[in-house]
């Protein structure tokens, strides 16, 4: 029988070992040629809005806690973090951490994929969301995880723009 500190030890290298494997530097471009057997491409996330270098695009000073973006998004396929979405859920997680909150993270997925496939890829993604910022000292009691999967397209359309908007996970305050 396992105790308590063995079971934490193990809860805690399995998160790391995740972690360990995210923290690759995947270099391949986001484009049509690169697009996988199933017409999509790439791995990994972007933040702010959809330009090339992952870099936000909104207005505003960054410290100011209002104006932190508030949707990360993936690359086809992928529930991995980039460096760009580590910066930005560093931010959130001092905000949660000054001013905790009931923070609920919605994983969505394009409509490539079944349903059931798009519904567990949603929450693969909200979940590598939450485990960073329970990482960076966030409580987890104050983070909830729902997937809606291809549910609630933020762009409509079977492009690569909608599906590039599509693949992502909002944070909801």
């Amino acid at each position: 029988m396992m105790t308590n500190v063995k079971k934490q030890g193990l809860s805690l290298a399995f998160v790391l070992a995740f972690l360990a494997g995210c923290s690759s530097t995947d270099t391949t471009d986001d484009s049509d040629s690169a697009m996988g057997a199933d017409g999509q491409a790439g791995s990994g996330v972007t933040t702010g809005t959809s330009d090339r270098d992952g870099v936000s695009s909104r207005s505003g000073d960054s410290d100011d806690m209002e104006e932190l973006d508030t949707i990360i998004y993936f690359d086809f396929d992928q529930a991995t973090l980039k460096p760009e979405a580590r910066a930005l859920l560093l931010a959130h997680a001092e905000r949660l951490k000054e001013s905790p909150a009931d923070v609920r993270l919605e994983g969505h997925a394009d409509e490539r994929g079944s349903r059931e496939y798009n519904m567990a890829l949603g929450e693969r993604r909200a979940n590598a969301v939450r485990d960073f910022l329970v990482l960076q000292g966030v409580r987890r009691s104050d983070l909830e995880v729902v997937s809606y999967g291809e549910e609630r397209p933020l762009a409509m359309g079977s492009n690569a723009s909608a599906w590039e908007k599509n693949r992502r996970v909002e944070i909801k305050y």
